[in-house]
């Protein structure tokens, strides 16, 4: 009896997606005075839940969770060295759940064991930190749980009360030619799980409403990423090849208007689903939608000769920026020659787009050509600036001779390349890779004679 009760009430063992299980009691006393009897311990099974304070949202200025947690190691020195660091959170270690935090002012971060429970996994995720593992809410309120809300938003649905539309957009090139916007469809206000996929390698662009563009609008290309529009957020993807995803989950506060421009190629066909109220749009076949497309500005317009930075097209609000005091920009022959011989990295590239990510910069550039590099460079990289200064300054579509360093943190699981403040970054122009040309025989052994 002893034993049934020690393993088959489950020592060490967990109720799956549920909860956790407290430590064991200490034992009871025998049921019997004399000969043989029984003896029990006991142990409670813990129910997780996410708790909201729908009435107690925390204040713009307050500090997110994982900061706080970040900030208790100020001034503290970590293990195996008395040096003494300001902490904030890194968002780029494989580990979600662990206490990631970048030192300020240096390239490096450090772990400090777990995370506390309740803790968002990520910055845009609704995920959350149990123990040191994510655990995804059900739509019960259990964390864990394997209950799900349907298409319509109800909690163990069958889709019953909202209707589905899938079509394909197929046309030819509008009258404008390459460079014209192509109208694709509406997709209405209270739309869910939002799917538009274009597998070409010309581009989509989505307005909101008010027929504004949000992205890939007014003549300019944006980052993939996440972006907030009509009360949901729209997830933007472009793989190596141009083909493009957006998706949303909804439901949406206003209209969507889903164009095509800057075409590359013919229009192979543009697919695109959603997910309805039927209360509300039972006119809808649920195969095809007969919604009015609108005529938005900017279709048929011939692009400018010069082009021009839209709304839109900065992923860097100045709320995200901070003045750090004058850039260091290294200047003179001298200081040429040191940079470039110390650099992992010398090479011309044409800047795409920014993104600022958590206290530093990522910059999506386009390597155009490499004067030196110690490791292999693709066409396409991140180049990453560890502070959130914007130093040095780097403008989107502009093209820059760029020294930069390879950066491997501690635990080997970041490899990047890391532009740091006050490393070499110039404007390029054919004077400046004319002193390039000459350098390489001044390094030996990568430092300057």
């Amino acid at each position: 009896l002893l034993a049934w009760l020690s393993v088959g009430w489950g020592i060490g063992s967990t109720q799956p997606g549920r909860g956790e299980w407290t430590p064991w009691g200490g034992w009871s006393a025998c049921s019997s005075t004399c000969g043989d009897g029984a003896s029990f311990r006991t142990r409670k099974c813990i129910r997780l839940q996410p708790c909201a304070l729908p009435f107690q949202e925390c204040p713009g200025s307050s500090v997110p969770f994982r900061a706080v947690q970040c900030s208790l190691y100020d001034g503290k020195p970590i293990p195996g060295t008395q040096a003494r660091y300001q902490w904030v959170p890194f968002h780029g270690a494989p580990n979600l759940c662990d206490l990631n935090c970048l030192a300020v002012g240096y390239n490096f971060y450090y772990t400090f064991g777990r995370v506390l429970d309740g803790t968002r996994c990520s910055l845009d995720s609704p995920d959350l930190c149990i123990s040191g593992q994510c655990l995804t809410a059900g739509c019960d309120g259990i964390l864990g749980s394997s209950s799900r809300s349907d298409a319509c938003g109800l909690c163990d649905g069958r889709n019953d009360s909202c209707l589905f539309v899938q079509r394909v957009f197929r046309a030819a090139l509008p009258s404008s030619g390459f460079f014209g916007y192509k109208n694709v469809t509406r997709i209405p206000a209270g739309a869910m799980h939002i799917k538009v996929t274009d597998r070409s390698r010309n581009y989509l662009a989505l307005m909101n409403g008010e027929q504004r563009y949000v992205i890939n609008g007014d003549w300019a290309i944006d980052w993939p990423g996440a972006y907030e529009v009509a009360g949901t957020t729209v997830h933007y993807a472009r793989d190596p090849d141009n083909h493009e995803t957006l998706e949303a989950a909804g439901p949406t506060e206003e209209d969507l208007h889903i164009m095509q421009v800057l075409f590359q190629e013919p229009n192979p066909g543009i697919e695109y689903e959603y997910w309805l109220p039927r209360e509300q749009h039972g006119h809808l076949q649920s195969d095809s939608s007969p919604l009015r497309q609108p005529h938005p500005r900017g279709i048929n317009l011939d692009p400018p000769s010069v082009p021009q930075p839209g709304p839109w097209t900065t992923l860097v609000p100045p709320t995200h920026l901070r003045s750090c005091g004058r850039c260091q920009t290294p200047k003179g022959k001298s200081q040429r020659i040191r940079h470039y011989c110390q650099s992992d990295f010398v090479f011309r590239a044409r800047i795409l787009a920014k993104r600022p990510i958590g206290q530093e910069m990522r910059y999506d550039v386009q390597v155009k050509h490499t004067y030196r590099n110690r490791f292999p460079l693709v066409h396409r990289e991140y180049v990453w600036v560890s502070n959130a200064c914007d130093c040095p300054q780097l403008l989107e579509r502009r093209e820059y001779l760029l020294m930069a360093r390879r950066h491997v943190n501690y635990e080997h699981t970041l490899n990047r390349i890391l532009l740091q403040r006050g490393s070499y970054a110039r404007p390029w122009s054919p004077r400046e890779d004319k002193l390039l040309r000459d350098i390489t025989g001044h390094c030996t052994r990568g430092r300057p004679t």
